[in-house]
């Protein structure tokens, strides 16, 4: 297989309930690169072998109107506000889609919602406590991060089909309110790069812009 590095978008990752590897319909989580064919393949790029092809059982649901399969045979085409994608050597799997969607109780035709910065603020019960939770996502194929409520962050980490699971990762933190001031600095900035070193969060204490006080009292 050659494609040139203008042909294809490579680095993309997949968390799982994505794709399935062909033949074999096994479910695959990891890197992968997508083709101008609009053909997915494992491994970073062309060059991260081996190279198996991958075909998907649900779309990108980034704030898109619900998928519409094709019904022309060894093709799948998604419908994106009247734009078709034609995806050659394809071949749409019913039963597996089908048997996909009921384990995993999706419906396809169920509106899906995009995950948006809505972060939670403390509460006087948590200044009384010292201390309270913040919750995150970060998208799985690039360094972004967004602050979130918990209803959100429970949403991703049950995978609710409800929500953009496949495209964010949810995790939280304790964040210290109180106490001195130079001390819950520490505590927190000691939390953050902890929780960057264990779940390889690039940059996150960036995007916190390093304010180890934030709603300090």
């Amino acid at each position: 297989m050659y494609y040139h590095k203008s042909q294809i978008t490579p680095n993309l990752y997949t968390s799982g309930n994505e794709f399935v590897i062909q033949p074999t319909n096994e479910i695959y989580t990891g890197y992968y690169f997508k083709t101008s064919k609009g053909q997915y393949f494992t491994g970073k790029n062309t060059d991260d072998r081996p190279n198996q092809q991958l075909v998907p059982l649900s779309q990108d649901i980034n704030n898109q109107p619900p998928t519409t399969l094709s019904t022309s045979p060894g093709f799948i085409a998604f419908t994106y506000d009247g734009t078709e994608e034609f995806y050659e050597e394809l071949p749409y799997n019913e039963t597996l889609v089908s048997q996909y969607t009921s384990l995993k109780n999706v419906d396809l035709n169920k509106k899906v919602f995009p995950v948006v910065f809505s972060p939670v603020l403390p509460t006087p019960e948590d200044y009384k406590i010292g201390e309270f939770r913040r919750y995150f996502a970060k998208k799985t194929n690039e360094v972004l991060y967004l602050e979130i409520n918990k209803d959100t962050y429970d949403k991703l980490i049950n995978q609710s089909p409800q929500i953009e699971f496949s495209l964010y990762r949810g995790f939280s933190i304790d964040w210290q309110l109180t106490g001195d001031k130079q001390q819950v600095a520490r505590t927190n900035k000691n939390i953050v790069g902890l929780t960057m070193k264990r779940l390889t969060l690039p940059k996150f204490d960036q995007y916190l812009k390093q304010d180890y006080t934030k709603y300090y009292q």
